[in-house]
C-alpha cells in the first residue's frame, strides 16, 4: 500500500510552496540572505524553527547556511519534532520509509530505523506523522544544504528527556550525522514579553540547562534530550539567529519565537 511506504506532503501550499520551482526559489533566497550572528564550523546539531517559510524561513536558514562545508559528509540526519495534532506517548517512528516534498523524495535511514525501534520508549505509528509539519518544513532546506543524506523522523510526546538522550548518543555517529531539533520558542504573547521570555530561553540553552517546558518552546522534551547530551561530547551552542514573527510577517499582538541554533564541539576544549 503507498500510503504505508510514503508519507506525502502535508503543509505544501500552505506552510510552503507547492510548486516545486516557487520553493526551491525561495529556500534559496533565505539561504543567500542568511547572516548568522557568527560562522559555526561544522555544527553537529541544529535547533530550528518549524512554522510558515513566510514566519521563520529567514531564522531556520541562519542554522542552515551553517552547512555549505559539510554538504558533502552528511549522510543522516536525525530530525526530532514535537507532535501537534497527535498526542503520543514516547517517540513516534514512521512506518513509512520514504518522505516526499515537492523538491523529491528523502528516504529513511533503514539501518537507523531498526536501532531506534529497539531502543526504550520508542513506538512505530505513522499517524503522528501524517499531518505533522515539524519535521516536513525541515526537508526542503536540507534538501537545498545536502548532497546524499537519507533521515530518521522522529515525533517526541510525552517521554522523559533521558530517553531522548539516550536515543541521540545511540545514533550519535561521526561527522556523517547531524541532528536537527525542530522547536518553536514561545507562543503568542504580546511582542516584547515574548522578546523577554525568548531571551531567557536562549540563556537557559547556552547554560545547558536541560529543563526547559513547553510554555518555552514547543520542542522542549527533544531540545532537553540534546541539552544533555551535549557536555558528553564538548558541545557548545551558538545563538545564530533569535527573532519572532511580529519581525518577520505578523502583528506583534500575538508574536510566536524563533532561535536558530547551533551546536558544535567547543574549540578551545577540543586543543586540550
Amino acid at each position: 500500500m503507498a500510503h504505508a511506504s510514503q508519507r506525502l506532503p502535508a503543509v505544501a501550499g500552505l506552510f510552503y510552496p507547492a510548486d516545486s520551482h516557487s520553493l526551491h526559489a525561495q529556500v534559496a533566497g533565505f539561504l543567500s540572505a542568511a547572516m548568522p550572528a557568527e560562522v559555526v564550523d561544522a555544527p553537529k546539531a541544529l535547533v530550528v524553527p518549524h512554522a510558515g517559510y513566510i514566519y521563520s524561513g529567514a531564522v531556520a536558514a541562519c542554522a542552515y547556511a551553517e552547512l555549505t562545508q559539510r554538504r558533502e559528509s552528511i549522510r543522516r540526519v536525525l530530525i526530532l519534532c514535537p507532535t501537534h495534532r497527535v498526542a503520543v506517548r514516547g517517540m513516534a517512528l514512521p512506518a513509512a520509509q520514504t518522505f516526499i516534498t515537492p523538491l523529491g523524495a528523502v528516504a529513511v535511514d533503514r539501518e537507523a530505523w531498526l536501532r531506534a525501534r529497539e531502543m526504550p520508549g520508542v513506538i512505530v505509528d505513522d499517524r503522528p506523522h501524517a499531518d505533522e509539519h515539524g519535521i516536513e518544513v525541515q526537508l526542503p532546506f536540507l534538501q537545498s544544504t545536502l548532497h546524499h543524506f537519507e533521515i530518521l523522523p522522529l515525533a517526541v510526546g510525552q517521554v522523559d528527556a533521558h530517553l531522548v538522550a539516550n536515543l541521540l548518543e545511540a545514533l550519535w555517529g561521526g561527522p556523517e550525522t547531524l541532528i536537527v531539533i525542530s522547536s518553536d520558542l514561545s507562543h503568542y504573547h504580546p511582542y516584547r514579553q515574548a522578546q523577554w521570555r525568548d531571551k531567557a530561553t536562549v540563556a537557559q540553552i547556552r547554560q545547558l540547562d536541560a529543563t526547559l517546558d513547553g510554555e518555552q518552546a514547543c520542542g522542549a522534551t527533544a531540545i532537553n534530550g540534546l541539552l544533555l547530551a551535549a557536555p558528553r561530547h564538548q558541545l557548545a551552542p551558538h545563538v545564530l539567529d533569535l527573532r519572532n514573527s511580529g519581525d518577520t510577517a505578523g502583528d506583534r499582538d500575538r508574536v510566536v519565537g524563533y532561535a536558530a541554533i547551533a551546536f558544535a564541539e567547543n574549540i578551545d576544549h577540543a586543543r586540550h
